[in-house]
């Protein structure tokens, strides 16, 4: 692989690597959010609600983790 075709690689990783981070920062909050919730509102359509975006996130989080790993792994 060329240095250019490296460098765009590893400057996606970055970029993902920031989107990451990003997402990351919504899911601690939106967990924070949860976790202060009465246990009543937890069990709720509110908690309900806020349970489904943390996981979908922890999800999204983890997708983005495994393709920046692949990125770097490309730009080797």
């Amino acid at each position: 692989m060329n240095i250019q075709r490296r460098k765009a690689i590893q400057a996606l990783a970055e970029q993902a690597q920031t989107l990451c981070d990003a997402i990351q920062d919504i899911l601690d909050e939106e967990q924070e959010y949860y976790d202060n919730m009465p246990e009543g509102l937890q069990q709720g359509d509110k908690g309900s609600i806020a349970s489904d975006a943390i996981d979908s996130l922890a999800y999204a989080v983890s997708n983005l983790e495994d393709a920046i790993a692949n990125l770097e792994a490309a730009a080797e």
